[in-house]
Order: structure tokens, then C-alpha cells, then sequence
């Protein structure tokens, strides 16, 4: 059995009580294996970024258990397992591209000139090489991401959680970093979780989708999404991507198709 780094049980969330009261998940049982990419989608207010922030220990359940590497979530934060990325890149105008980078090692007490080397790697990564002492304020909101995803990757993490981080980027640049992702996702083998309000972008990343019903959102279907690896421009023009992307519709309104190609995923 695949080794299951994130595993979900349970879960409800509430915010507020009384008359205030809003359900905002319930009953959600969810596993992610080791190394997979899982997307996370559904209608708007489903609780998409609730559920990511729960797995990440930015907030607690109102019940259930959430375990990450076989421990809580809140020790897992505390042992550094999560890197984060979200829509805004969040970084230090004051602080060179290199220096947004180190912060985390820095943190971890790593001396200098480890801190150095490794921002460096992550740069190169992401392919920002001949970066490293410009600002923030220097760059294109593009690029400003790949920083953000250098940083979360610097201490090499067990498990990157992503909420909507290009999704105030125009399509071109969208789709070119969804290729960069990708990449980056097979040389490090780290296990992603990814909130996207688009099926094609949840379609294109994934080897799961996570379908979400409106809230309080429930998890209706966990779709395996076998297309060949690596994909690059031409799986957008696949008759099985198209087909993927015309599940993943139909189950988040309600309905259910035949899975593309049942028996490669079955056999998978």
C-alpha cells in the first residue's frame, strides 16, 4: 500500500456559534499519498482554503483528526513538514530575491553560507539564476511566485500546500507555470496539495482531483487523473484531458459520467 502522508478523518469545521453559526466542512475523510499532487476544487465559499489551512495547522477543527507524516498537524508544523505558497507572493520588498529565500534557514539557524548554497539551488530550480539581488519590487508577478515557491521549498518540506497561487495571473503566464510547477513537483518528488478554481488547471497538475460539493463542503469524489507524465502543451489538446476535465464538471453538479479510460486508472 502507498505510504499515505496526509490523512483526514471526520472533519467538520464551524466558524462562529448561536445565530452565527456557519458550517463550513463536514465529514470529511480524506487521504493523500506520498508524493502525489492533489488538487482541491468546488464552488466558491466550499471550504476549499478552510480544508488546506486545517491540514496546514493555520486553524483547528471543530472535530475529526488530521495526521501528516503520522503526526498531528499541529506537531507537524512545529517539525517544519509544510511549505506554503498563496495567491500573494508575501514577500519582503526590503529583502533581496536571495534573502526572501533564505528566511526560512535563517529561522532554522543554518549557518551563512549553508543558507546561501541552498537558496542558490532553489533559484536555479525555478530557474531565477542571476536573480539573486534583486527586490521583489523588480520583478513580474510571475516570477514573484516562483520566489515565493523557491522559499517554501528551501527547507525541503514533506508536503507543499498551495492555495490559488496563480490565480491573479493572466492565462500565459498561468500556463507557463503550470508547466514549471510540474517540473519542479517531479525533480523533488514533494507531495502537493493545490486549491484552484479551475478544472482545466486542476486537470493539467493533478494525479487526484478532490471534488468538493457548496458548502458545508463534503468531499463527493476523489478523481485519479492518469495522464501520461510529463505533460507539457500538447496533454492540453488530448481527447482524454477533455475528458477528465468533462468529469470533474459533471460530478461538481452532481452528476457522474463513466471515468476516461476506467481501465488504465483502475490498473493504475
Amino acid at each position: 500500500m502507498t505510504e499515505s502522508v496526509v490523512r483526514v478523518r471526520g472533519l467538520d469545521k464551524v466558524f462562529g456559534a448561536g445565530a452565527d453559526r456557519t458550517p463550513a466542512l463536514q465529514d470529511i475523510d480524506l487521504e493523500i499519498p506520498k508524493g502525489a499532487f492533489v488538487s482541491l476544487i468546488g464552488p466558491s465559499g466550499c471550504g476549499k482554503s478552510t480544508l488546506l489551512r486545517l491540514i496546514g495547522d493555520l486553524t483547528q477543527p471543530s472535530a475529526g483528526t488530521i495526521e501528516v507524516n503520522g503526526k498531528t498537524a499541529h506537531r507537524a508544523r512545529l517539525d517544519r513538514d509544510y511549505g506554503m505558497v498563496f495567491q500573494a507572493p508575501v514577500l519582503f520588498d526590503w529583502r533581496t530575491v536571495q534573502g526572501n529565500v533564505e528566511l526560512p534557514l535563517e529561522v532554522s539557524a543554518k549557518d551563512r553560507a549553508a543558507r546561501a548554497d541552498r537558496a542558490r539551488a532553489m533559484l536555479a530550480l525555478v530557474e531565477l539564476t542571476g536573480f539573486e539581488r534583486r527586490y521583489p519590487w523588480q520583478l513580474s508577478g510571475g516570477m514573484q511566485q516562483r520566489v515565493a515557491i523557491a522559499r517554501a521549498l528551501s527547507f525541503e518540506p514533506a508536503i507543499l500546500l498551495m492555495d490559488e497561487p496563480f490565480g491573479a495571473l493572466d492565462e500565459m503566464t498561468r500556463e507557463r507555470l503550470n508547466l514549471e510547477l510540474l517540473r519542479i513537483w517531479k525533480q523533488t518528488g514533494t507531495t502537493t496539495v493545490f486549491v484552484t478554481h479551475s478544472i482545466p488547471e486542476a486537470v493539467f497538475l493533478s494525479t487526484h482531483v478532490a471534488v468538493m460539493s457548496a458548502r458545508p463542503g463534503r468531499i463527493l469524489e476523489v478523481i485519479p487523473v492518469d495522464l501520461p507524465q510529463p505533460r507539457n502543451d500538447l496533454t492540453r489538446e488530448d481527447e482524454r484531458y477533455f475528458g477528465f476535465i468533462k468529469r470533474v464538471r459533471e460530478r461538481l453538479r452532481g452528476r457522474d459520467v463513466p471515468r476516461p479510460g476506467a481501465a488504465e486508472v483502475a490498473a493504475s
